[in-house]
C-alpha cells in the first residue's frame, strides 16, 4: 500500500530532534546494536528499536546495503534517458524494475531520466542491461558516461543531529579496525546480499528465516559477508523531511591535473552526497542536498574559485527519484516499502 496515502500531510519539519538523532546514529553506524545506540543516546534500547520500527514502517527512514560498485572491479554508469511525454510514467516503471538500475531520478534539464547502473562486466552491461534498456516502448535515445573513480558517496552524508558528547560516545564503539574476512564468498552470499538490501539491520534470525538457512550456519555466513567488504551499508532519510527537500547536479569539464583540488574543495560541503570522474565531455560530477536552489549560485562560485580551469557545463534540479539505491520511492521521498533486489549472477 502506499504510505504515503495512508499518512496525514506533514511538514519539512516533521523530523522530531529524537528522530534525528536516531537516525543520524544509524547514519554513521547502520548496523550498530541497540545496546550501543542506548548508551549514545541515554535511551533505553528497546525504545530505540520501537522508536526505529516507527520511523522504518512511515517510509520516513531505512537502513539497506548494495555492492560497492568500486570501478575498478565492476561498472558503474551514469545513464541519461530521453523519453516521450506521454509515456514517462511507463518507462520510469520498467527502470525502475531493472535489479541493474540501481537508482532512477526525473530530471528538470536536457534529459529527462538520469540512471545510476551497475553491472559486474562492461560485457554485461553492453550486452544485456544497455539492450534491455533500449528495447523499453517510449524511449526515444540513451547516452552512458562511466565512472572511471567515485570520490564520494551518499553514505558519509549525515543530518549532524548528535551533541559533541554523543559523537564522542559513538566514537568509542566505531572501530576503524573491524575483523575481516579474506576467504571465499559463503555458499548463500547473493541470497543474505538480497535480505539485506531489503534491511540493512537484519540479524541472523531474519536472515534464517528469510533463507532456509540454520541459524548457526546463517549467523556464520552473515559475519563472512560482512567481513567480506564487498557490501556498503547506508541509513537514507526521506529527502522531504531531512530538511534539504532540493537536489541539484552538475556536470563539469576539468583538466586532469585540477581533480585532486576539486575533490578536495567539494568535499568541504556538508551538503555533498556524490562524486565521480566521468567519460565524455563531462568528465566530472556531482551531486548535493540543499535547503533551497538559491545555493546554487553560492556552491558554483566557491567551486570554481578553487578549481579556475574547471568549467561547469550544466546544473539539473532533480523533481522525482522513484528509485533510490533500489527502494522505491513515493512522490513524497518516504520509502514505499518495496525493494528491487539485486539480481543473482548469470
Amino acid at each position: 500500500a502506499n504510505r504515503a496515502k495512508n499518512r496525514s500531510e506533514k511538514t519539512l519539519m516533521d523530523l522530531s530532534e529524537d528522530d534525528r538523532a536516531l537516525i543520524n546514529v544509524l547514519q554513521l553506524a547502520p548496523r550498530i546494536s541497540w545496546q550501543d545506540a542506548g548508551y549514545v543516546l541515554g535511551r533505553h534500547p528497546t525504545t530505540l528499536a520501537a522508536h526505529w520500527e516507527r520511523l522504518r514502517t512511515a517510509g520516513l527512514a531505512w537502513v539497506t546495503a548494495h555492492l560497492l560498485g568500486d570501478p575498478a572491479h565492476m561498472t558503474l554508469s551514469f545513464v541519461e534517458i530521453d523519453c516521450e511525454l506521454r509515456r514517462r510514467d511507463e518507462v520510469e516503471a520498467a527502470l525502475c524494475a531493472i535489479p541493474e538500475v540501481l537508482s532512477v531520478e526525473e530530471s528538470a534539464s536536457n534529459r529527462d531520466l538520469v540512471l545510476t547502473v551497475t553491472t559486474p562486466s562492461w560485457a554485461d552491461l553492453t550486452g544485456r542491461v544497455l539492450p534491455q534498456i533500449a528495447r523499453i516502448p517510449g524511449i526515444v535515445k540513451y547516452r552512458s558516461a562511466m565512472c572511471t573513480a567515485m570520490h564520494a558517496t551518499a553514505d558519509r552524508w549525515n543530518l549532524e543531529a548528535l551533541s559533541a558528547p554523543q559523537r564522542a560516545r559513538l566514537r568509542t564503539l566505531v572501530s576503524p579496525s573491524a575483523s575481516s574476512y579474506a576467504g571465499p564468498p559463503p555458499s548463500s552470499y547473493w541470497p543474505i546480499v538480497q535480505v539485506l538490501s531489503r534491511n540493512g539491520r537484519a540479524t541472523a534470525m531474519e536472515i534464517a528465516e528469510a533463507t532456509g538457512l540454520h541459524p548457526v550456519t546463517a549467523r556464520r555466513q552473515l559475519n563472512r559477508v560482512l567481513g567480506g567488504g564487498t557490501l556498503l551499508f547506508r541509513c537514507d532519510v526521506a529527502q522531504n523531511y531531512s530538511g534539504y527537500p532540493v537536489s541539484c547536479q552538475w556536470f563539469a569539464s576539468l583538466p586532469p591535473e585540477e581533480r585532486d583540488s576539486a575533490v578536495a574543495v567539494l568535499r568541504g560541503f556538508r551538503s555533498l552526497r556524490l562524486c565521480a570522474s566521468t567519460t565524455g565531455t563531462s568528465n566530472f560530477t556531482f551531486v548535493m542536498w540543499m535547503r533551497s536552489a538559491a545555493e546554487v549560485l553560492g556552491i558554483e562560485d566557491q567551486f570554481l574559485a578553487a578549481v579556475p580551469r574547471a568549467r561547469i557545463i550544466e546544473s539539473s534540479l532533480t523533481v522525482k527519484f522513484p528509485k533510490r539505491v533500489g527502494v522505491m520511492l513515493n512522490p513524497d521521498t518516504t520509502a514505499t516499502g518495496e525493494v528491487v533486489v539485486p539480481a543473482l549472477p548469470r
